[in-house]
């Protein structure tokens, strides 16, 4: 059947109902941004990080397609490129090493409905997912200017509304990892080395309308946010073929939407939506598992989560309240303290940040 993203529905890429309305090392940057798609005004928001407080500044946002649904960053942190739902379309942006301003370049198309898009480690390839035609689109990269060539796509899911939502990529650039709500499933796809291509490996179960997906920064554990069952589920990765083993899920609060784990894979974060808060949790680094230490509340509608690269820093984009909220992180127990709150667009739905090289 066509997933309808629990109760709330797509009318999240719309609006957000109020809170309660449903039942060791450090890594030292030159630069760190961070970036907001604001899924009703088509821009871009663009922040500086400040990497002692991990306060954002407001740079100028720039206009993207129609729908501005998720961000996300090249590995290298040169180019930027947005996922626009309405217009099905993938924008793509330089990102300006010293200051983090994007400059626009040309647009590609996607499938319907383009829901999420990711780079892969080498930045070779790009990927979308295309929720209203349940199916992936496969890109190349110019690795000098980030222009995208459209190449092939792929099925995702097991009829035309399975409605594939999230797509991750392994460190190694092997595997892909994509989220199929309307088949509670994950899809794990094997990617050609020189081609970039998806080939379907296999499927495994995930809780009710598994809404995003992602995968530590150690790539042996994957973890996926249930918007219907409001769960985590966690897998281990098989090393050799990506292959996922299922361990056990654990609770989060209501409508799930994004979860994420820190730099250094000690813990991990989720975001939900309609009780307003993000629950936390520490990794068992040698099995994967989550064990729940409570929640912290944050602004109306938390969908996307994302950390600076340090991993001192986290920012929850609040689609709700039209704001990011910012938190530092206990780097002992894995514990979150508000730091306050910036504007961004209206009704932003994806958070990411850069630190060029």
């Amino acid at each position: 059947m066509n997933f309808r993203l629990s109760a709330l529905g797509l009318t999240l890429l719309t609006m957000v109902s109020a809170c309660g309305d449903s039942n060791t090392s450090k890594i030292v940057e030159k630069h760190q941004f961070a970036y907001a798609a604001n899924i009703n005004d088509k821009t871009i928001s663009v922040y500086t990080i400040n990497q002692t407080t991990g306060a954002l500044t407001a740079g100028t946002a720039v206009t993207a397609g129609t729908g501005p649904r998720s961000v996300t960053v090249s590995p290298s942190g040169k180019f930027a490129y947005a996922a626009n739902y309405y217009s099905n379309t993938i924008s793509v942006f330089a990102i300006n090493q010293a200051t983090g301003e994007l400059a626009a370049g040309t647009a590609v198309s996607a499938g319907s409905g383009p829901f999420s898009v990711t780079v892969d480690p080498s930045e070779r390839f790009a990927y979308a997912t295309n929720f209203g035609s349940s199916n992936i689109s496969v890109y190349t990269v110019n690795q000098t200017t980030g222009a995208l060539t459209t190449g092939t796509t792929i099925a995702a899911g097991s009829n035309p509304w399975s409605n594939p939502s999230s797509i991750v990529i392994h460190p190694t650039g092997k595997f892909a990892y994509v989220a199929i709500p309307g088949d509670d499933a994950i899809w794990v796809f094997n990617i050609n080395q020189v081609t970039g291509q998806l080939t379907a490996h296999s499927i495994v179960a995930a809780g009710s309308g598994p809404i995003s997906v992602t995968v530590d920064p150690t790539g042996k554990f994957a973890y996926a946010a249930n918007d219907v069952s409001n769960t985590i589920s966690v897998y281990t990765i098989d090393q050799t073929t990506g292959a996922l083993t299922s361990g056990s899920s654990v609770p989060a609060g209501s409508n799930t939407w994004s979860v994420a784990v820190d730099p250094l894979g000690k813990f991990a974060y989720a975001a939900n939506v309609a009780d307003c808060t993000i629950s936390v949790y520490s990794v068992d680094q040698t099995t994967g598992a989550l064990t729940p230490s409570g929640a912290v509340p944050a602004e109306t509608g938390p969908i996307s989560i994302t950390f600076d690269h340090s991993g001192k820093f986290v920012y929850v984009a609040n689609q709700g309240s039209n704001s990011i909220s910012v938190y530092t992180i206990n780097r002992s127990t894995g514990s979150l303290t508000p730091r306050g709150t910036v504007v961004t667009g209206a009704n932003p739905s994806s958070i990411t940040t850069a630190a060029p090289l």
